[in-house]
């Protein structure tokens, strides 16, 4: 399975629009860092048919190491879950996206 990185993608997208990709980067760059505020603020992010950003917080609790069995403080932590909207759940299942 390929990775594509952020540049891959700003060289695909000014290709595909024609705009400088040094301007395609500083949109990209500037749409990223707004999730991000956006989710640190605990909003959440909904992109027609794509897909929604909800943040999450996992409450702090007590766990234990399997190979010492010592309990084990976790602290509570903010996470985020992403749920895929109707074009990307059909893009997936028709195979249109495939695997290495």
């Amino acid at each position: 399975m390929p990775t594509i990185s952020k540049n891959d993608l700003v060289d695909r997208i000014a290709e595909k629009t024609g705009v400088e990709q040094g301007t395609v980067k500083t949109v990209v760059l500037q749409f990223l860092a707004e999730i991000t505020t956006e989710l640190a603020q605990n909003n959440r992010l909904e992109f027609r048919d794509f897909g929604v950003f909800s943040p999450r917080t996992h409450e702090a609790r007590t766990s234990q190491n399997p190979k010492t069995l010592e309990k084990v403080q976790v602290p509570a932590k903010r996470t985020v879950k992403f749920k895929m909207g109707r074009m990307m759940r059909e893009r997936l299942s028709d195979g249109e996206i495939t695997s290495g």
